[in-house]
């Protein structure tokens, strides 16, 4: 827990300040939350601390510390952490989720312990109870994502043999409180999570949209107060879209269902993989159609991100539950480009990532039968490569990028060299750039910016596919169905590898054989476990997920990352043919036999003798 001094500030901000003179004394100390609950958009301000407390990422981060990516940025806490410096008291954000989510939980509680009598609409007591529901519901689930998050980052076993989550607290805590408070079992909190996302459906629409008539309102208190369809559309409309809806809380209790049937937490979390997969299928079968893939979008593996993607009509993306939206902005880019394109070249893509792509006929390029030339690497590869990765030689925004050795553009008087590998500060270390994420039709150019709008994803439709199909598999194999969800995870697999073009040459045209490793596997529960791990690593990597998988599903972290050095056999000869050479960039070092859980901070623990520290963290 937080610092009981720091608590108590942040709960004076909370109870007494004001847009008042802060400066002049309250009459008594209620004053403040009195004016809270005259002043709706004061109170939302709780509501709208919750939300910016939330963990999503609007940019690669955690992948640096996995084996699909380095950093150039040496001072990088994340590169530290990942080479061998993580401990209780050196634990760097986002991996770190403890002050910020116990935070927003308490801004979260405080807004539903005042929700009720607020005034959001006293002249319209059907919208009044409206806004109440819809509020309290998005509350349920934002304090549902928040628990999420810390079992995520701080789960574990601790010396006792106990597997603990957080301290659990659904009321706002005071000056009263008693601060040294015990983690509750990882069990305890999975049934808050899930009780809250239940509360959260039980009060939001699936979907924010707008009725036609006040007949469709189906809420028959709403009715009997009156309820119009004007009034509905105000507050549960399209003009609510992107806060949580009910569907967004259904898939958070997927998700939650996923982590905890997880090989390092379904021992003692009471949560199965059949249960788990079960919640998927909620979610990514639409309740209207009963079609099995109907949420599955055939372009779900593209450029979702970028101004190419296709929304629908009423502005909704077919591949993306819930998203963040920037606009007119172009940070990545300046973060994530090549040097020649006024990018500093963060995020570098593995060697070890790369290899992951299977060849276009389904094979792993270890595989004898698969075709792969280790000195034409690139050639006939799984097309989500060449999505994801800049790779030497290829074409991005207006010209070709060169991450070789000795390779230079421009002119022969001025040749250039930014790109080539580990050529400077700003340039690959591993013979790669980051391409997904990024928007070509942006300029980094400091002298001719040209920023853009970007969608961040919170929740892909296909991480829920890849979920079900994970879940689904660990309880009933590649083709089972006990349950008659109607869908299978092979029917899952098939469906992604099939969308990204596995089975086909690169004009799109079928293959003899077709997807040849699927076919192979599809009745091997173990090789399709490992099918679907390195489909969900490719689909959505430098999503900030491969860290969490790796952990959850206690593999290991360690290991050495590798990059593709490029040179001419021949330097004065410009047709020289090109050497490929693997060679190694950093050695990664994690204790597999702990670290699969990320640590209390230590200084919570110095301070809090019930907080109990996961095992292995000193």
């Amino acid at each position: 827990m937080k610092n009981k001094n720091i608590i108590l500030y942040l709960l004076g901000l909370i109870l007494f300040a004001s847009c008042q003179d802060m400066y002049t004394p309250a009459d008594e100390n209620t004053r403040q939350e009195d004016a809270m609950k005259l002043e709706s958009d004061y109170a939302n301000g709780l509501l709208m601390y919750g939300y910016s407390s939330l963990p999503y990422m609007n940019s690669t981060q955690t992948d640096i510390a996995t084996d699909d990516a380095v950093t150039n940025q040496l001072g990088s806490s994340l590169l530290n952490l990942a080479t061998g410096t993580w401990a209780a008291d050196a634990n760097p954000s986002p991996i770190n989720q403890w002050d910020g989510c116990l935070g927003g939980i308490q801004y979260v509680n405080k807004f539903l312990s005042i929700v009720e009598e607020v005034g959001w609409t006293p002249s319209s007591k059907a919208k009044q109870k409206m806004f109440i529901d819809r509020l309290k519901g998005e509350s349920f689930a934002i304090r549902a994502i928040l628990y999420l998050s810390l079992l995520q980052a701080h789960g574990g076993y601790a010396n006792d043999g106990e597997l603990y989550g957080a301290p659990l607290f659904t009321k706002p805590l005071d000056a009263g409180t008693n601060f040294n408070m015990a983690r509750a079992t990882f069990s305890e909190c999975m049934d808050q999570i899930f009780l809250d996302c239940d509360s959260a459906m039980i009060l939001l629409p699936m979907d924010y949209v707008n009725i036609d008539s006040t007949a469709q309102i189906t809420n028959e208190e709403y009715k009997k107060l009156g309820a119009e369809f004007a009034g509905y559309n105000s507050v549960f409309g399209a003009v609510s879209k992107n806060r949580i809806s009910g569907r967004i809380a259904q898939a958070v209790k997927a998700q939650a269902a996923l982590l905890a049937a997880s090989p390092a937490f379904r021992e003692k979390s009471n949560v199965t993989s059949a249960q788990a997969a079960k919640l998927c299928a909620d979610v990514i079968k639409n309740c209207e159609s009963k079609k099995a893939l109907d949420l599955f979008d055939p372009l779900g593996h593209l450029d979702w991100y970028s101004s190419t993607y296709k929304q629908s009509i009423d502005g909704n993306l077919p591949e993306v539950l819930w998203r963040n939206d920037r606009s007119k902005d172009n940070s990545q880019e300046k973060e994530q480009f090549p040097p020649s394109l006024f990018g500093n070249g963060r995020v570098n893509p593995s060697q070890n990532l790369v290899d992951a792509f299977p060849m276009n006929n389904g094979l792993p390029i270890t595989d004898p039968e698969s075709g792969y030339d280790p000195q034409n690497p690139y050639a006939n590869r799984d097309m989500r490569l060449s999505n994801t990765v800049i790779y030497n030689g290829m074409k991005f925004k207006t010209g070709n990028i060169l991450t070789g050795v000795g390779m230079a553009y421009g002119s022969n008087e001025n040749p250039q060299f930014d790109d080539n590998l580990q050529f400077g500060s700003r340039s690959t270390r591993t013979g790669y750039y980051l391409k997904k994420l990024l928007r070509e039709d942006v300029s980094a150019n400091p002298s001719s910016p040209s920023p853009q709008n970007h969608i961040y994803a919170r929740i892909r439709y296909t991480e829920l596919f890849l979920a079900f199909a994970e879940a689904a598999n660990d309880a009933w194999g590649p083709k089972g169905d006990p349950e008659g969800l109607g869908i299978t995870a092979y029917d899952v697999i098939k469906a992604i590898r099939e969308r990204a073009g596995i089975g086909k040459d690169e004009f799109g045209r079928p293959l003899v054989g077709g997807d040849k490793y699927l076919d192979r596997i599809q009745d091997n529960k173990e090789l399709m476990t490992d099918l679907i791990r390195n489909e969900r690593r490719l689909e959505l990597c430098f999503e900030n997920k491969r860290f969490w998988d790796l952990r959850r599903w206690k593999m290991p972290l360690n290991g050495t990352i590798q990059g593709m050095k490029i040179e001419k056999i021949n330097p004065q000869d410009p047709d020289s043919k090109l050497k490929y050479t693997i060679f190694n960039v950093e050695d990664r070092v994690f204790d597999d036999s702990y670290q699969c859980y990320g640590p209390i901070p230590k200084g919570e623990v110095l301070k809090w003798s019930n907080l109990k520290q996961n095992k292995g963290w000193k």
